[in-house]
């Protein structure tokens, strides 16, 4: 059965992997309707608390509560989340249309057609879509993957390094979708190294280093 959620919770957050300490004792609430940008430098956990949020990796210590849902509503969590990492998740061999369709179909979208149109409406790419996605370049398959993420409406919407690739276009594009995924009650978590683009479309800035969270504006 499909849940819902207008909030996140992270409650003492860690993750370790070994003897490296990615994350540690993170706290926060992320809320609908607002952009939440994560900064840092390189290694201080930012990636790390993406995959944490999307529930692709399992907290060493601390919890998360999905509105009023916990860790054993996992799939229908999952089900609920959209998620860009530095891996496009794509199959290589198949076609951008057949990417689209496979992934509306384990999303169980009605309609797989009208979400390609959409895609192709924000995004643009529509001469692509036949072609391979090992043809693409690497903005093509960036906004393939972020087409993705969108395809479900998601609630939670994880987005890392997300204009990685992208020409001037496809960042105003982005820029477009952000701020309509927002009015539309999103949960929007954003981890980027490009400031200007975090400042454009950001309500709140985290700053993560060596793993703990110290500012929050």
């Amino acid at each position: 059965m499909p849940i819902d959620f207008d909030r996140v919770e992270a409650i003492g957050l860690s993750k370790t992997y070994g003897a490296t300490r990615a994350l540690r004792g993170f706290d926060h609430v992320f809320h609908s309707g607002v952009i939440t940008h994560v900064e840092g430098p390189n290694g201080s956990g930012k990636s790390s608390l993406l995959s944490l949020l999307a529930l692709v990796a399992t907290p060493t210590r601390g919890t998360l509560r999905f509105g009023d849902h916990g860790p054993r509503a996992r799939d229908a969590i999952r089900a609920r989340v959209g998620f860009v990492s530095h891996a496009p998740m794509l199959y290589p061999d198949l076609t951008a249309r057949e990417n689209l369709r496979l992934f509306a179909a384990l999303y169980g979208i009605a309609d797989p057609e009208g979400a390609i149109a959409t895609f192709v409406e924000r995004l643009g790419g529509g001469a692509h879509l036949d072609r391979p996605a090992r043809t693409y370049s690497r903005g093509q398959l960036q906004r393939l993957a972020i087409g993705r993420a969108l395809l479900a409406s998601p609630r939670l919407l994880l987005l890392d390094e997300p204009t990685t690739g992208l020409d001037d276009e496809g960042v105003a594009r982005l820029r477009r979708i952000l701020e309509e995924e927002r009015a539309r009650g999103a949960i929007v978590v954003l981890v980027t190294h490009d400031r200007g683009f975090a400042e454009s479309v950001a309500q709140e800035t985290l700053c993560l280093r060596r793993g703990k969270l110290e500012r929050a504006a």
